[in-house]
């Protein structure tokens, strides 16, 4: 695959994209599927949400709806808000961000890194519950509600989705011979629609696969649970998924996703977060179902370097953070 760019680019924006597949080679037992992982750690901040940030402010910017001088304002659980800081910074906007200490500190600094103003919401002792999100969101209305001020509200903004295809039109190109199945975690769910919409539209057979914790089967079971598998099961069915892009829900325990993010860093070399490990838990699974000569494929979320603060990669009873 040809990663070559223009150098220099205009801006540190120009360095979102354009991510690089790898093909697990240790992880995956003879008579599998092939399972790729794009590492959308690659851009920026670390996190495919940089792709989601720029295509809402440039969105609103096109619509007029956002101009010099005003303050965008989003409630995220920490990658989003770290990638709309890094964008509001690039481009001079004032970015306001409701958040909660039940995410990791890292991210956390990152958006104050990037200027970001916080508003923290306490969580039940560092727990992602039901009424968490709901809670952020209500704050985050309040104060986006203002003249100068505007909300991008990641969950209702159909922009992520132009955002996300482009992850599905990158795959389309680096697999020419077609992908069997693409699995990934709901949270949003901006991310799954973009890529399906793709992939469907250029091989309509793709098998699309939702995933969500076990602990949390929204999707599967209709129930909310505690969980900390930051950006995913958000409690509720977000409104931007759309149940014929996927061909089925797929829960997975949140237990096996932090073992996978062990084993792929001491076996495969990739440092990603629990959510990164729930979606290549799942594609292995698929794998074992679809057996060899097929193809899974998954995203690493984000790096796992936002993590090291909690328990993911420390012994095995040393936390449950991350």
């Amino acid at each position: 695959m040809d990663m070559s760019a223009p150098f220099p680019v205009a801006s540190a924006l120009d360095a979102i994209g354009n991510t690089p597949v790898v093909q697990l080679r240790r992880l995956v037992p003879p008579g599998h599927a092939d399972v790729f992982v794009k590492l959308e750690y690659f851009s920026p901040t670390g996190s495919y949400k940089d792709r989601m940030a720029l295509a809402m402010i440039e969105g609103a910017e096109r619509r007029g709806a956002l101009r010099p001088g005003m303050t965008v304002v989003e409630y995220t659980g920490g990658s989003t808000g770290s990638s709309l800081a890094f964008v509001c910074a690039v481009k001079g906007y004032r970015f306001r961000v409701v958040s909660s200490d039940a995410f990791a500190p890292e991210k956390l600094k990152t958006m104050s890194a990037f200027g970001a103003q916080l508003d923290i919401v306490p969580s039940a002792g560092g727990r992602i519950t039901a009424d968490l999100i709901p809670r952020m969101i209500a704050r985050a209305q309040e104060i986006g509600g203002a003249e100068d001020c505007l909300m991008t509200d990641q969950f209702n903004n159909r922009d992520a989705l132009v955002g996300y295809a482009q992850i599905g039109e990158e795959l389309v190109r680096q697999f020419p011979q077609g992908i069997t199945a693409f699995c990934g975690g709901v949270g949003v769910g901006g991310m799954l629609m973009g890529v399906a919409g793709v992939l469907k539209a250029s091989a309509a057979g793709t098998r699309i696969v939702a995933l969500e914790p076990t602990s949390s089967p929204v999707l599967s079971e209709g129930r909310a649970g505690e969980h900390h598998v930051e950006g995913l099961g958000v409690g509720f069915v977000p409104p931007l998924l759309d149940p014929a892009f996927y061909d089925e829900v797929m829960s997975i325990p949140e237990d096996d996703a932090r073992s996978m993010c062990r084993a792929l860093a001491t076996q495969e070399g990739l440092l990603v977060g629990t959510s990164s490990g729930l979606n290549v838990a799942a594609a292995l699974k698929l794998a074992r179902e679809l057996g060899a000569g097929k193809t899974v494929v998954t995203v690493a979320c984000d790096s796992g370097l936002k993590y090291l603060a909690g328990g993911l990669f420390g012994p095995l009873d040393g936390g449950s953070r991350g």
